[in-house]
């Protein structure tokens, strides 16, 4: 009984020591993208949780100069050859179709992307609905869609923004 009581102080003891934990490194995700059938556009879009919301950053090459939709659409499935696997936006609170500044918006309303004469873009914007959490508007787990025309930011319920030229996952990443 004695050395019973002694392993338990023993523990107690131990775990109090124990050194206080470091912070957390914030929550990042990545979609690597990949072209849809026929198509040339490939790149990588990352997620990093800040205070006031997630920094969205994109790298993309392939694509045609001008505007091109960009979107977090509701399922990380790309199987299908034209992306159509991905579903619709993500919007699991209902609302309609705009842009990234929009306040009544699909989560995953993200605009438009504008590539160079080269074919490349990059794009940083700070998203105030998009969520890295285990919540509604998490988007872990769905998938970035390039699509072949501008999103017009209005028309229901997708922007008109065209075919579907490239599909990634949004996976967790390595937080550094």
């Amino acid at each position: 009984m004695i050395g019973l009581a002694f392993l338990f102080l023993a523990a107690l003891t131990s775990h109090a020591q124990t050194p206080a934990e470091k912070p957390s490194a914030p929550l990042k995700a990545i979609a690597v993208l990949h072209p849809t059938a026929g198509n040339k556009v490939s790149g990588t879009v990352t997620f990093t949780e800040v205070a006031d919301g997630v920094q969205v950053h994109a790298e993309l090459a392939g694509l045609t100069a001008g505007d091109d939709g960009f979107h977090v659409h509701e399922f990380g499935d790309c199987s299908a050859p034209d992306a159509s696997s991905a579903g619709a936006h993500f919007n699991p609170t209902n609302k309609p179709h705009a842009g990234p500044d929009a306040p009544e918006r699909h989560v995953g309303d993200m605009g438009n992307v504008e590539a160079d004469a080269s074919g490349k873009a990059k794009l940083d914007y700070l998203d105030h609905q998009i969520s890295l959490t285990n919540d509604p508007q998490s988007v872990i787990g769905r998938s970035v869609v390039v699509h072949a025309k501008a999103d017009d930011l209005k028309s229901q319920p997708a922007g008109d923004s065209g075919a579907r030229v490239a599909c990634g996952v949004i996976g967790r990443a390595k937080s550094q």
